[in-house]
């Protein structure tokens, strides 16, 4: 029982002391791979923190970013002429539709398609046959009426000088007078019949009722024509001739204080190198077109030549004002945002941001406050530029080559990214 109890004892410090050492060979065994694995990871390792080392940083920040290459240009300071552009249409100052005033034939046509006529001229004749019978008519009657009368005036005094020797009595010699005003207002009557029967006949003659150019004759010899119906031909004024455009609302006051000084100057320019003309400002509309927000314009031009055609379509341009002594930069260097207009100026080398106020546009410039004569203002590259970064200038040597704008944008890149 005892040596049983004993080699049991031995067995168990035997199974013990196995258990040992194997727990101390993986021990070991784990150790050793890994410092292998820390033993590899030196090179890399060395290299992993101090690569890591400037990103988190002792002080935490981020690493400046490089100077953005930009193009500016100066602020200008100069009158700058407000001028406003359009498309009208060149209208007639007057036309006139020629129509017959009486019902009748046509007689004789004077004038020919597109024919220029003056005031005055004979136009058209109609067969008068009518109106001068009844001019002789009106005369015949005229006549007789006239021999009436004489005969009443005599009649009328010598009733008043029988009466004045008490030869009749007082009532036919009233009787007299009362017939001596019946003929009197006859004959009057016939004179009105006379200008009336002249008047028709001078509708048989139709002449021009203005200078202009005729369109298409309408009729020829031996047509019958309607009183105020049948159209004969049409008259157009084309010299002076006028243009016909719209002004936006914002610019009324302007061109109302233009008329006032004796019409703004126009010009009016016909596409396809038609030419340039010179007018004036004539009429503004009294009422602002709901729908567009503009209002109705219209200018004179000379034309003498006769190369603006009614209906033709033109570019208007009119100085409206001028502005003196404006601080003026290009349009693409202003940034338009949700706070306002806004363009970059550099300072010591770095973009800050200039708040401007809008005082009048035109064509690629614009007149501004908000900044001061002389300063740079970001043109190019504007886009990549935050408030308080740093810029670099493009020489303007660069701006014309592309390949040495293109390595002195790169320039700065590599510059920055060295260290």
């Amino acid at each position: 029982m005892k040596k049983t109890r004993s080699y049991s004892l031995r067995n168990a410090s035997i199974c013990f002391g196995l258990s040992a050492v194997l727990l101390a060979a993986c021990g070991n065994k784990e150790s050793a791979s890994g410092g292998g694995n820390n033993a590899g990871a030196a090179p890399g390792g060395a290299g992993a923190p101090a690569a890591a080392v400037p990103a988190s940083g002792a002080s935490g920040s981020t690493p400046p970013m490089p100077p953005v290459t930009v193009s500016t240009v100066a602020v200008e300071q100069k009158d700058l002429a407000v001028r406003l552009r359009a498309t009208g249409v060149v209208s007639p100052i007057s036309s006139v539709d020629v129509k017959a005033q009486t019902n009748s034939i046509i007689g004789k046509v004077y004038v020919r398609d597109g024919q220029f006529v003056k005031t005055g001229d004979v136009l058209f004749t109609l067969d008068a046959r009518t109106e001068e019978a009844n001019i002789v008519k009106a005369q015949a009657q005229l006549a007789k009426d006239t021999a009436s009368l004489g005969d009443a005036q005599r009649i009328l005094k010598r009733n008043q000088e029988l009466a004045a020797q008490s030869f009749i009595a007082q009532g036919q010699v009233e009787t007299a007078s009362a017939n001596v005003d019946v003929w009197t207002a006859t004959v009057n009557s016939d004179k009105a019949a006379i200008d009336a029967a002249r008047v028709a006949l001078s509708y048989a003659r139709i002449l021009a009722p203005q200078s202009g150019r005729i369109g298409t004759v309408n009729v020829s010899n031996g047509a019958t024509v309607q009183a105020n119906i049948t159209n004969l031909l049409t008259i157009t004024q084309v010299n002076p001739i006028a243009v016909t455009f719209t002004l936006p609302q914002r610019n009324i006051s302007d061109a109302l204080e233009a008329l006032k000084a004796g019409g703004a100057p126009v010009t009016a320019t016909l596409a396809d190198n038609g030419g340039t003309f010179k007018g004036k400002l004539q009429f503004v509309d009294s009422q602002i077109d709901a729908a567009s927000g503009s209002v109705k314009a219209k200018a004179y031009f000379k034309n003498d030549e006769e190369k603006l055609w009614p209906g033709a379509y033109v570019e208007v341009q009119q100085t409206l004002r001028e502005i003196k002594e404006a601080l003026v930069i290009p349009q693409g260097a202003v940034i338009y945002s949700a706070r306002g207009p806004f363009a970059y100026a550099v300072e010591n080398g770095k973009a800050v941001a200039r708040p401007l106020k809008i005082v009048q546009a035109q064509g690629a410039e614009i007149a501004v406050t908000g900044v001061t004569l002389g300063e740079s203002i970001i043109l190019e590259g504007k886009q990549n530029v935050r408030p308080g970064g740093a810029v670099v200038e493009r020489s303007k040597d660069a701006a014309k080559d592309p390949k040495a704008a293109a390595s002195g944008a790169e320039a700065p890149a590599i510059k920055a990214s060295a260290p």
